[in-house]
């Protein structure tokens, strides 16, 4: 059986929730690099680097018809921030490929390789030639305005916990270029990460609660690492969930890096569906039309010149001004919550931000309040004509910023009457989401024509057939035959996301399987509550751990203080960590001497509790030399110290 760590329920409405009833539809694609020696269509490396870049170059993206005249609306959107891309290159890791001056080479023979391997572990179908085919993307996260990707196979389905989930379609493409910062209307991108192969598996829409969606991504995950042909560490594995309930459309959520936060993620979404949907009801019962909605926007600066709202007159002392917005029937609903923290106004400002470039807006159902007082939205009220029923939305900036934010929020609210808009959306930390772009279109996609496509003959499929490695399920028995593991050790193991870390660190100290296996479960697993983020330490410093702990470097139960002052130091060593912490393994002779003196110092409660005493001692000992010694070590020096101090 498959286990992920348990969602956290920290909010009353989420255990309130009958997925069944809402008709939860999710389906998940997982994304994970390919561990290639090259890119996906150059010879350059697929590694990430840290070093200043040795130089830059700009461009402008703009969106382009489709071969049936159509505009793709996420490129449109996108094209519509006026945004400039400042590229970071390398002279000696990035080529003309990646800057967009050069055609890309034929596909990489390796990744196609690792992809089917993967395809065949879950029972897919592979095609019998595979197609390479442009994704328009005008964010600026490749060069060329669109992304490369490759069908694999289609169909197939992977087991969870006795769920059968079906895989729709299996696939390779580039990653994007990596995002540096923003700066105005600036956005810096570095172009060591574009085109690495990204293997990327989408499951059909059949899961129905977060339990079911958090455990595939888990099993997905597990079937990508046992081959030991993906990347691993921080940043090479994301999921994009499609969720949906009844009545509503999909919501594609991109980006989700955390597994943990998976199921988090989808219980907040339904949560917001379903009050999306509620929101939808009460305002048919209010009789409220899409026609009484107008986008029409007000010039109230004259009512604000006195305001002591801090946002209100820096706008003002910048010659801008306050423009306002009605919406009629929508008092007391902008302010309903949707997802912890987050309300009808949290999704108005969404669109007011990213269509108007604003930092936000003020909505009567929250004033008076920041520095709004009532006489000013008595005024306002007044100035505009609005009923009681009526919500105002007030937007602080430039004329032309406020015109297509407030115009933003005018089409929001009248989506609000439909339900629920089809949108990606973007994950926060908490598990919440927010609206990041519409949804793409079917005329972002068509073929590439400067990359031959490739034939997958039945002589490649026999010779990676051939070497398919185990599933985890059935390493069971060698977990237990050959690393002499428990039961219940072994179980937790083969379902563990570290199973092949593991396998990593017991080929090279196959005596440490036992507490190789604690460490990457049990250990990880109580330093996550402790909220110390275990999976920020690289993982060849994990390697190099044991690799120390083989050597005797420090003693075995320094283990969760070594995990926890690497997290806290991510770029360091292991053996900086032994250092600082002053973890250095000390003499048999040093320990023994350590002991005598404790035992003795404590010569009435041996004389009072004889044996009985030796439990309190070996606290006191671990206390003094924990992490310097070993523990079975420590416990027979100290029986033998006691006998001593008995006889004596």
């Amino acid at each position: 059986m498959l286990e992920a760590q348990p969602i956290r329920r920290d909010d009353q409405a989420m255990t309130q929730i009958d997925y069944e009833k809402a008709g939860a539809l999710i389906g998940i694609e997982v994304h994970q690099q390919l561990n290639t020696k090259t890119k996906l269509f150059c010879n350059c490396p697929t590694e990430i680097r840290e070093d200043d870049p040795h130089f830059t170059f700009l461009r402008r993206l703009r969106p382009t018809q489709s071969e049936l005249g159509e505009v793709d609306p996420a490129a449109l959107f996108e094209f519509q921030k006026g945004r400039v891309h400042i590229y970071q290159n390398y002279d000696d890791s990035i080529c003309l490929v990646e800057q967009d001056e050069e055609p890309p080479h034929l596909l990489d023979e390796e990744a196609v390789n690792h992809a089917l391997e993967i395809s065949l572990l879950m029972k897919s179908q592979p095609v019998d030639e595979i197609q390479v085919m442009r994704k328009l993307v005008i964010d600026g996260s490749n060069t060329t305005g669109f992304q490369r990707s490759v069908v694999v196979a289609f169909g197939g389905e992977i087991d969870v916990n006795g769920f059968k989930v079906p895989i729709q379609t299996i696939g390779v493409e580039e990653d994007a270029a990596r995002k540096i910062q923003e700066k105005g209307t600036k956005t810096y991108w570095r172009l060591d990460r574009l085109g690495i192969p990204l293997i990327e598996v989408a499951t059909a829409p059949v899961m129905k609660t977060p339990e079911q969606v958090q455990a595939t991504a888990l099993r997905i995950g597990q079937i990508f690492r046992v081959t030991g042909k993906v990347k691993r560490g921080l940043g090479t594995i994301r999921q994009d969930i499609n969720v949906s309930v009844k009545g509503g459309a999909i919501i594609e959520i991109k980006g989700v890096q955390q597994l943990n936060l998976i199921g988090q993620v989808v219980q907040y979404e339904v949560q917001r569906q379903v009050e999306l949907l509620k929101l939808r009801d009460e305002l048919k019962n209010r009789g409220v039309r899409s026609g009484q909605i107008k986008q029409v926007v007000h010039d109230v600066s004259k009512l604000f010149q006195k305001s002591t709202s801090k946002v209100i007159k820096a706008s003002l002392k910048r010659k801008e001004g306050v423009y306002a917005l009605v919406l009629p029937g929508f008092a007391g609903l902008v302010g309903k919550e949707v997802q912890p923290g987050r309300r009808v106004g949290s999704e108005f400002a969404d669109y007011a931000k990213f269509w108007g470039d604003v930092q936000g807006l003020f909505h009567t159902d929250e004033l008076p309040n920041y520095g709004i007082i009532a006489d000013e939205v008595n005024k306002l009220r007044r100035h505009l004509k609005a009923q009681d029923a009526d919500a105002i939305i007030i937007v602080a900036a430039s004329k032309s910023a406020s015109t297509d934010a407030l115009k933003a929020v005018a089409l929001r609210a009248q989506q609000a009457l439909k339900g629920i808009p089809a949108e990606t959306r973007g994950p926060l930390a908490d598990g919440t989401t927010r609206y990041s772009r519409p949804r793409p279109g079917a005329a972002r996609m068509y073929p590439e024509t400067d990359v031959a496509p490739i034939t997958v003959t039945k002589k490649r499929l026999k010779r990676i057939r051939q070497g398919l490695p185990e599933l985890p399920e059935e390493k069971l028995q060698k977990f237990h035959e050959e690393y002499h593991l428990s039961d219940e050790l072994a179980n937790i193991m083969i379902r563990s996301l570290r199973i092949d870390l593991f396998e990593d660190i017991i080929k090279k100290h196959p005596k440490l399987a036992v507490t190789a296996a604690s460490t990457l479960e049990t250990s990880w697993r109580n330093l996550e509550r402790e909220e110390i983020k275990v999976d920020d330490i690289p993982e060849e410093q994990v390697l190099l751990l044991f690799d120390r702990l083989a050597e005797e470097k420090f003693a075995k139960e320094a283990i969760e203080d070594l995990l926890t002052w690497l997290a806290q130091h991510p770029t360091q060593t292991v053996d900086k960590a032994i250092q600082d912490l002053g973890l250095g393994v000390i003499s048999k002779d040093e320990l023994k001497s350590i002991i005598e003196q404790i035992v003795e110092a404590n010569a009435v409660m041996v004389a009072e509790r004889g044996d009985r005493a030796i439990g309190p001692l070996m606290g006191l000992v671990m206390k003094e030399v924990r992490g310097r010694a070993d523990g079975k070590l420590v416990s027979e020096l100290l029986r033998s110290a006691v006998k001593a101090q008995q006889q004596s």
